[in-house]
């Protein structure tokens, strides 16, 4: 994609050239590349798999076809699109020092992150609403969370996050980029970009905190209003054995949104206020906000779901079964 608007030094200003983008992030690896790049694939093959076994045990698993479970798949197709859409472009980096990335891809990746984020803070925020239902109104919750009020609920995030991320893109394609950027992630940001436009960026910078108020600001925001609101239903009930058993029930999920908010809270803050700050803080936090969610997160609720669990460990004895059955064989 060529860029309209890239003006090269003084000396060639009447010349126009392809926009293009180098990758940065990796501050403390420049000299162990190839090595570093042996952990990370390891850890997109482990985030890949946790979450495609996920997928595979509630779509095989019959007593799965349910409301919760049917938010996590959603959170488990959220976290293989964002492994999927950061992990390739870092490996690439490391393993083939291919640091540079074109105007048009740099793009294409700001959006798939952006929205896969947004998607991922919408499910969280759906299973919060779950979980208020479950234990404020267990009476009310299989009239109101039905399948169909579910597959409605996911239809709704996916066309909330197209019709706000689309206009990203296209704001970023007015502004003009005086220099050859070095950006502070191994992949693309949208408020990494616009600190590299050498035109007034104010539409692009407002638009972009209206995305981020609007859509996770506003999920964290219920998020917390959802679990004041269990909390206080929890502390109605009368046993400590049933608000233990209760509470027992929205672990996994204080985990999501702990996982998820925290490092997207201190990354947002870093981008905004944080003109002092290190590279290496602004690479740490994104780091752990983009990769962290979709590795533990299958392993969060394959531990604390009773049904998942017992259907991977099934799996994996069987399995365990067939290979000595073929080795006494043999």
């Amino acid at each position: 994609m060529e860029h309209p608007c890239f003006i090269l030094p003084r000396t060639n200003s009447s010349q126009t050239r392809t926009l293009s983008f180098f990758l940065s992030g990796f501050p403390a690896w420049e000299t162990t590349q190839m090595l570093s790049a042996v952990p990370l694939c390891s850890v997109y093959l482990l985030a890949l798999l946790g979450n495609l076994t996920v997928l595979s045990v509630i779509r095989a698993e019959q007593s799965l076809h349910a409301p919760m479970y049917l938010f996590l798949a959603m959170l488990a197709v959220a976290d293989l699109g964002l492994s999927t859409s950061t992990f390739p472009t870092m490996l690439r980096m490391l393993w083939l020092e291919a640091r540079e990335i074109s105007f048009g891809s740099c793009l294409a990746q700001m959006f798939f992150i952006h929205s896969f984020t947004d998607i991922e803070s919408a499910v969280i925020l759906a299973m919060a609403f779950d979980r208020y239902m479950a234990i404020c109104h267990p009476l009310r919750y299989s009239c109101i969370l039905t399948n169909s009020a579910t597959t409605k609920i996911c239809v709704a995030i996916v066309v909330r996050t197209a019709l706000v991320q689309f206009p990203l893109p296209i704001l970023l394609t007015r502004l003009c980029f005086t220099r050859v950027s070095k950006l502070s992630h191994p992949y693309c940001l949208h408020p990494d970009i616009i600190k590299h436009a050498g035109s007034d960026t104010r539409i692009n910078s407002t638009y972009g905190l209206f995305v981020l108020l609007s859509t996770l600001g506003l999920d964290l925001l219920f998020v917390l209003l959802s679990y004041l609101l269990i909390l206080k239903t929890i502390l109605n009930i009368a046993t400590w054995r049933e608000r233990l058993k209760a509470l027992n029930t929205c672990i996994s999920h204080i985990c999501a949104v702990l996982l998820f908010f925290i490092p997207m809270i201190c990354l947002s803050m870093m981008h905004r206020f944080g003109k002092d700050i290190s590279p290496q803080a602004y690479a740490f936090t994104a780091n752990i906000h983009f990769l962290a969610p979709p590795i533990l997160n299958p392993i969060v609720y394959s531990v604390k779901t009773k049904t998942i669990r017992r259907r991977i460990l099934r799996v994996l004895c069987r399995r365990g079964v067939r290979t000595s059955r073929v080795v006494i064989y043999q």
